[in-house]
């Protein structure tokens, strides 16, 4: 029987590489997104491959996270697979002059957004003594940088929680894991920078990871053996050591 995987943050980066790598293996998916224009071109792009529903709502709406898993149909009720991919940076600003705006979407979406759309589908998977529950963390949940504070704190958290549902989710059976990317050529940072010109040198002068990199490694953590479970993985590109340290060539 065909596996269906819930994905948030569908519509860019790495949820959207994701969808891709998973409909080549004709799993069934649940695409989430707050670009519904872009969950229709996915779904268009990928239709032929598998089936796809979407789902439009923002993960920092409680109600919303609710409604949407609520409305599904019943051919896509059973979710197997739930990628926790949405999330953001906002500014990158020392903690004193840090923007109250900033830290509230990093939190509300890197931290309470998980756990509402987890919330809402974990109970699919404990009636069921079944399931795999993937968080994409970062390596900032790793380690702190400077003017990373509430990023980095978004993302300690992320693991914090990923630990706490493996263990609180052990007796039903379900895997529980993290991939924690270090730098990945994305939105991120025109996100980050807000659309300064900055974030164009961002990724020069060395290979990023790619999204589609981050998508091999989630469909090798899902296809494991029923006893293996990838519990937590850190991946850079060769070049970057570190949060600070990138090789760069001038």
């Amino acid at each position: 029987m065909k596996k269906t995987a819930l994905i948030t943050g569908a519509t860019s980066g790495i949820g959207r590489a994701t969808a891709h790598e998973l409909a080549k293996h004709g799993i069934n998916l649940i695409l989430c997104g707050r670009r519904q224009e872009r969950l229709d071109t996915i779904q268009q792009a990928l239709r032929k491959e598998t089936n796809v529903h979407t789902l439009n709502f923002d993960v920092r709406d409680k109600d919303a996270v609710f409604n949407a898993i609520d409305s599904l149909p019943e051919n896509f009720k059973q979710i197997d697979i739930l990628i926790n991919n949405a999330g953001n940076a906002h500014g990158l600003d020392p903690i004193e002059t840090g923007n109250l705006d900033d830290w509230d979407a990093m939190l509300d979406i890197n931290v309470k957004g998980l756990l509402y759309v987890s919330k809402a589908v974990i109970p699919i998977m404990t009636e069921r003594n079944s399931g795999h529950i993937i968080n994409i963390g970062s390596s900032a949940g790793k380690e702190v940088y400077p003017k990373g504070n509430v990023y980095c704190g978004s993302k300690h958290a992320v693991l914090a929680i990923t630990e706490g549902m493996r263990i609180d989710l052990n007796p039903y059976g379900i895997k529980v894991g993290a991939i924690n990317p270090g730098l990945v050529e994305t939105e991120f940072s025109q996100v980050r920078f807000k659309g300064d010109a900055i974030a164009d040198n961002v990724y020069k002068g060395y290979k990023a990871l790619q999204p589609e990199d981050i998508a091999d490694i989630i469909y090798f953590a899902i296809t494991r053996p029923a006893h293996v479970n990838i519990a937590d993985l850190l991946v850079f590109c060769t070049a970057q050591a570190s949060s600070t340290i990138v090789k760069k060539e001038i």
